[in-house]
């Protein structure tokens, strides 16, 4: 592949990630297919992925996010995107692995720790906050730090603090 095919490709990422911030989301998926064609990342798809996901093609944007995967299994953001949009339908207990994948991966952009925002509706609505003993939902905040904690310790005691806001503070 050519180096001005690659930088073609870039650059129409960078379109469709404009398009899509401006919230053109037809344009920004033809703009994101264009870009693949000339040169697949994960990215890309990941990004397409997003745009379906606010097209409100939750399906389309789990197949785009499970693309990614297969082009760079390393890549964090699509597993963590997989986890949000399954607690957006509803399948919580199928949201905990890929959140957990997207902390362990090796290339994960947190995105202002949305791992852990991803995570908390999850307890949330799982044990519903006020039906549930403080134990069960202590036990279940840990888990999720536990998780995080393997990449960001220093992260680690804010989350604690903001899952227990979050589960105990009858939310």
């Amino acid at each position: 592949m050519s180096q001005e095919t690659l930088t073609r490709a870039w650059e129409v990422l960078q379109d469709a990630y404009q398009a899509q911030m401006e919230g053109d989301y037809d344009r920004a998926a033809e703009l994101y297919q264009s870009s693949l064609e000339l040169h697949p990342t994960a990215e890309a798809h990941t990004f397409l992925g997003w745009t379906y996901h606010y097209q409100g093609k939750l399906m389309d944007a789990i197949a785009e996010c499970k693309r990614a995967i297969e082009l760079d299994p390393d890549f964090g953001n699509p597993y963590n995107d997989i986890g949000a949009y399954m607690i957006e339908l509803g399948q919580f207990d199928e949201a905990i692995p890929w959140l957990q994948q997207a902390v362990e991966s090796r290339r994960y952009e947190p995105r202002h720790f949305r791992t852990t925002i991803s995570a908390a509706p999850i307890w949330e609505r799982k044990c519903m906050a006020r039906r549930c003993a403080v134990s069960r939902k202590r036990s279940k905040s840990n888990r999720v730090i536990r998780l995080l904690g393997k990449r960001w310790n220093r992260f680690a005691a804010w989350s604690i603090d903001f899952l227990d806001y979050f589960l105990f503070s009858g939310f």
